[in-house]
Parts: C-alpha cells; structure tokens; sequence
C-alpha cells in the first residue's frame, strides 16, 4: 500500500457529523500526528473564518488544530481570484463572514450594488429576494459569476436544508449563466490546497465520505482518494460509478497510515 505524505481531509460527515463527535476521526487525526504525516482540512464550507473551523475541532471534537492547518471554500475563492482577476476587481457577495474576510484579506473591495466586476456566491442563511436580484443584475451587465460551491443540500438534525448550490441555481437561472465553480470536485480548490502544503499530486491522498464532491475532487485531479462509509456515500452507490476511489474503508480505525 501507498504511503503517502500528505493528507487532504474532508471534516463534516469524515471527521465528525454536525455535532456529532466521531471517535474514529479524532483516532486518524492523532495517528496522523504520531506519524508526523502532514495534513490540512479541505471542506467546502464558506460561512465559517479559519479561526472558528479550528475552535469547533479544538473545543468540539477533541481535535486540537491551527487556523493554518484549514482551506475553505472562501479562503480558495480568494486564492483564486488574487491569481485571475486584479485586485481592483469589485465584488458583490452573497455569503456570511468566512467568505467576506477571505475577500477582504485578500484586498479585494466588497460593494453592495450593481457596480461589482464579479459576483461571489455562497451559502447565505439570510439570503433576500433583494441579494439575488442584484446579483442577477450585476451579472447580466457583465460581471463574473463564482460560486464558491454547488452543494445542494446541507445535512442537519432536522433534515436536509438548502445548501449553497441552491442559492446559486437560483441566480443561474435568474441569468442564464453559468459559474466557475471553486470548490469541490473542481479544481480550484485543489490547486489552492496543494499550493498550501507545497506538495505533489502523487504524494497526497483526499480523505472524504462523499463520491460526488470529495472523491470526485481527487479523480479530476490525478489525486488518489480515500473513501469512508461514515457520512453521505453507501457501498452500493459506489457500485455503480465507473471511477471507483483508490481505497474505500468502513471506518477511518481501519485504514494504515
């Protein structure tokens, strides 16, 4: 079996479930550290900073971590927007905090009109008729249309609610426009990560329990993949795909480092 250097890690339904705290999760994360194997979470999430997706590991899950050992969405937004558009770029978003101070670190100006170059998308808990209708605007005019991630669905404990990809097809029907999407399975997200961890293709593996984000993510991108049966994909679906994950395990107790 590969021994691979770096770790790319998915966290909600991988490492923990919402609330839930994942023994086997914490029990890879320390494996990981006894090894002296480095390792960054790479989670489609956008509304949390760093900061905060670290305290929730830290104080929540038993799992201590560093805001530098976190890559979101929002942070490979940024990331992708400093390389592709100038820094004078405006920007109307519809998203919460993590996304807005990704932007704004980055020096990137927020407006909140129809003036904007480009139109980041988010998950947005407060999203208003009025946020999609500027948006829509915006691009029609001729601004870029980003979404950070098209996850449709947000698993919670009363059920699936609306996920980012929810809002967005909302503003992509709105406009008959499609976005670049930043987050997995696309690449974005992946170039960010590996340029984070300064490491190769060949010698990472992406941890996660969803086929058509996580494990996608590393088949578009020549990266092995690790799938656990703890969160959204089942065995039997993964009998029907074609590309198959590098490895698949019932629970992350099972895998050797």
């Amino acid at each position: 079996m590969t021994h691979y250097k770096t770790y790319f890690i998915d966290l909600d339904g991988t490492i923990y479930q919402g609330k839930t705290k994942y023994p086997s999760g914490r029990r890879f994360i320390e494996r990981l550290r006894d090894a002296q194997i480095p390792y960054l979470f790479v989670t489609n999430n956008s509304t949390k900073n760093p900061i905060d997706v670290a305290n929730n590991l830290t104080i929540n899950h038993d799992i201590p971590t560093s805001p530098d050992q976190v890559y979101t969405s929002a942070m490979a937004t940024a990331d992708y927007l400093s390389l592709h558009m100038p820094l004078s770029t405006k920007i109307y978003v519809i998203g919460e905090i993590g996304l807005i101070e990704a932007l704004t670190a980055a020096g990137f100006t927020i407006v909140t009109d129809t003036s904007a170059n480009a139109v980041v998308v988010g998950l947005d808990h407060h999203v208003t008729y009025q946020k999609l209708a500027i948006a829509t605007e915006a691009i029609q005019s001729g601004a870029k249309f980003i979404a950070t991630n098209v996850d449709t669905n947000l698993p919670t404990e009363h059920g699936l609610m609306p996920g980012a990809g929810a809002i967005i097809a909302a503003v992509q029907t709105a406009t008959q426009t499609d976005p670049l999407v930043i987050a997995k399975p696309e690449s974005p997200i992946m170039t960010g990560a590996l340029q984070r961890m300064s490491v190769k293709k060949a010698d990472v593996i992406m941890v996660g329990d969803n086929y058509n984000t996580d494990i996608l993510a590393g088949i578009n991108n020549n990266i092995d993949t690790l799938l656990v049966y703890s969160g959204v994909s089942t065995p039997d679906q993964i009998t029907q795909v074609l590309k198959k994950p590098t490895h698949e395990v019932q629970s992350l107790d099972d895998w050797i480092i």
